[in-house]
């Protein structure tokens, strides 16, 4: 772990090089944690181009020495900003970078009135960029958290009945992927049933399975500080057509989709494979979300495959693969797998099954 932290921590050094930049203050938990190592709750940093500080408070006053060695470990006891006050006037900080993306309004006047620095500069988010390509050891987290949600969907495909209702099938997913490892959820179950199929983001209610029902589950683990994300669309008893015709649009899109989702190519692009597909087959405008999405550390990371998703896909991005058609009064379908882009052939982590 130290090895990934010296090599992250150069990394974006030479950004905040790049930028003019002294030092930069981070705030936000998923950037503490990528670069230091830190778990706990609270945190600020403070690095520059020598130093690197970790201010937290007694709780995490041990925890932040194991964890984030490469970190000069300060605890603060009257006022945070008495003693960040401190470190930017012993390191002679006169420009510091923000997460203009994450903190309030309200934290920048604080910082703008209460620390002496020259100016104040956004990061324009330097680490979360960074975080998009996952190194060897982030991968490996990824496929255990992958492996726990896959092993689940096959546990509950077993359980699933008439008469349950949605939220007894989320609960079950939960009870085994922590039984199976994982911290917990990498967000609220979603488990839709029947007309609530047609939500794309329906979280598990009182709502009871019926024959005939379309049951979407979307669902995913938190191993080691790494998320995954998964959906599949089960039928209990036989489908109507229509929505077995869908069925079989929804997998199609999605497959030429992971096929095509390969280096070099813009989000946009991988998004509109499976979008012409399912406009091709009359449904354009029952897919009103975007193809995918960065996991990693968050559920929601760069780089997005959306009609707006602009960044470049390189090897190493872990992204997710879900185009999903939506019907009200009838139902939906929504079929997601995660993938690490790799050169022409990326590597599809999911392994649950697809058939109908």
């Amino acid at each position: 772990m130290q090895n990934q932290i010296e090599n992250r921590l150069h990394r974006f050094r030479l950004k905040l090089k790049e930028k003019e930049i002294d030092a930069a203050i981070i705030t936000k938990n998923a950037n503490y944690f990528y670069l230091s190592g830190f778990t706990g709750t609270f945190a600020y940093l403070v690095i520059t181009q020598k130093d690197a500080v970790l201010v937290t408070d007694f709780r995490y006053r041990e925890q932040a020495k194991s964890q984030a060695p490469l970190f000069e470990i300060m605890e603060y006891s009257d006022s945070i900003y008495s003693l960040l006050n401190k470190i930017v006037k012993s390191k002679g900080i006169e420009i510091l970078g923000f997460e203009e993306d994450y903190i309030t309004y309200k934290k920048f006047k604080e910082f703008e009135e209460k620390l002496s620095v020259k100016e104040f500069k956004p990061l324009e988010g330097i680490v979360d960029l960074l975080r998009m390509k996952k190194d060897p050891k982030e991968l490996d987290i990824i496929k255990r958290a992958v492996k726990i949600a896959d092993d689940a969907f096959e546990h509950v495909l077993s359980f699933i009945k008439p008469g349950l209702k949605e939220i007894e099938i989320a609960a079950e997913l939960e009870y085994f992927m922590k039984k199976a490892g994982a911290k917990g959820t990498s967000f609220d179950t979603i488990v839709a049933s029947g007309k609530r199929s047609a939500l794309p983001h329906g979280v598990a209610t009182e709502k009871v399975i019926r024959l005939g029902d379309a049951v979407t589950m979307d669902f995913g683990a938190v191993f080691e500080g790494y998320c995954s994300d998964m959906t599949r669309t089960v039928f209990v008893g036989r489908p109507k057509e229509e929505l077995s015709k869908i069925y079989n649009i929804v997998l199609t899109a999605q497959k030429v989709a992971l096929e095509g989702a390969v280096r070099g190519l813009e989000g946009k692009k991988i998004d509109s494979i499976a979008r012409e597909i399912i406009s091709k087959n009359g449904f354009g405008d029952n897919f009103g979300h975007g193809l995918g999405h960065g996991v990693g550390i968050e559920i929601h990371e760069e780089p997005r495959l959306s009609p707006s998703g602009n960044i470049i896909m390189d090897d190493g991005m872990v992204v997710t693969v879900e185009p999903g058609i939506y019907v009200e009064g009838l139902g939906g379908v929504r079929i997601e797998d995660m993938i690490v882009i790799n050169g022409n052939n990326p590597d599809v982590l999911t392994s649950s099954k697809k058939e109908m």
